[in-house]
């Protein structure tokens, strides 16, 4: 990477998710919101709950800070949301659900956001960003404070961020899932967050109807030397895949996904392990690690992308070792945050192309 001066986050594993540190109000309040480059609403758990889940650390209280602001419902920001409505007080309500049936209602808010800063000085605060203040939210842990989304749309966190920087750059590094979470590493924004030196690859994105998702096109996948594309057909189609860090599996269409666990199953000299409690996923059962393959992803423009066993086989319980693809019945697929672990990931979406460089997450 380029020196870097500007505004970063620690980036930490929690039971398949990733937690963003940062600070909201002022006073500022620690957050840790799940990085999810998958939808655009950042939020937090805000007082009064009027039905939130449990969570650990103190829930953000609007009225002890100075900087909050309620959106009135004629507001653009309110009109930038589908589900907006106008509360009786002409506040902007919302409601945002995911795929995974867990949602969050509350009202729009702009506040300060502070940042910790790279260069070791004082702390960097973006004032007036829009956030949903989550009065009732459902479907996440106690370690899990709202959600920060990261998507391509106007309300994301990225592109909130990007408009402050005067561009709309930033990148992150996802330590391996088993790691200790008090190990974090960097998520950096505009300018110097771009990925530069040796086995840097660089692939475009593929603009599609939704803004929110970042869509890639992926050609197939390398079985070791086999190479396997991701349409029987042999031809590649433009943005089938979209990088999701809020979705820990890599998902595919069921017709490629058949056909790469078939020739992981035959790369494998072992028997496959059968557990009622883990379905019908490819797993094994050894006390050492899995003698895998390395499954490299040929990604659009020349682009490839390794992934080790580490990354591909996952511990779900002690001794047993998962494959951490699945499959869908969908015509698009999903790059989840397993494949992503131990590479600084650069999306540049004004220039709209991603970047991957394999590296210790560790100790970026």
């Amino acid at each position: 990477m380029k020196q870097y001066n500007g505004p970063d986050s620690g980036v930490s594993s929690d039971m398949g998710q990733y937690l963003l540190k940062f600070s909201i109000g002022s006073p500022p309040a620690d957050i840790y919101g799940i990085v999810d480059t998958g939808s655009d609403l950042m939020w937090t758990q805000c007082q009064p709950c009027e039905q939130c889940y449990r969570q650990i650390n103190p829930i953000y209280n609007p009225k002890s800070s100075s900087t909050y602001t309620g959106i009135s419902c004629q507001s653009n920001e309110c009109h930038l949301l589908d589900t907006a409505t106008c509360s009786a007080e002409s506040l902007c309500n919302y409601t945002y659900a995911y795929a995974s049936s867990s949602f969050t209602k509350g009202v729009l808010a702009k506040e300060a956001i502070t940042f910790s800063s790279s260069s070791g000085g004082q702390p960097v605060s973006v004032p007036d960003i829009v956030f949903g203040c989550g009065h009732s939210n459902t479907g996440f842990n106690e370690r899990e404070m709202g959600l920060v989304g990261l998507g391509g749309r106007p309300l994301s966190l990225a592109s909130q961020i990007g408009s402050y920087l005067g561009n709309r750059k930033f990148s992150y590094c996802l330590v391996p899932f088993h790691t200790d979470p008090s190990i974090s590493s960097k998520m950096y924004f505009g300018d110097g967050s771009e990925i530069i030196g040796e086995g840097v690859v660089s692939t475009p994105l593929v603009r599609k109807e939704d803004p929110t998702y970042y869509y890639v096109t992926v050609e197939g996948i390398s079985v070791g030397d086999k190479f396997l594309p991701y349409n029987s057909s042999g031809t590649a189609s433009e943005g089938i895949v979209f990088i999701d860090t809020g979705v820990p599996p890599t998902i595919l269409p069921r017709d490629f996904y058949n056909r790469l666990e078939r020739e992981v199953k035959n790369s494998i000299p072992m028997t496959p392990y059968q557990d009622p409690q883990l379905g019908t996923q490819l797993c094994y059962r050894s006390n050492t690690t899995i003698n895998a393959p390395i499954l490299t992803v040929h990604f659009g423009g020349g682009a490839q992308v390794p992934l080790v066993p580490t990354s591909t086989f996952i511990s779900p319980k002690q001794d047993v070792f998962c494959f951490a693809m699945t499959t869908t019945d969908a015509a698009v697929g999903i790059f989840g945050n397993f494949a992503q672990s131990n590479f600084r990931v650069g999306f540049d979406v004004d220039r709209q192309t991603v970047s991957f460089k394999q590296v210790d997450c560790t100790k970026e």
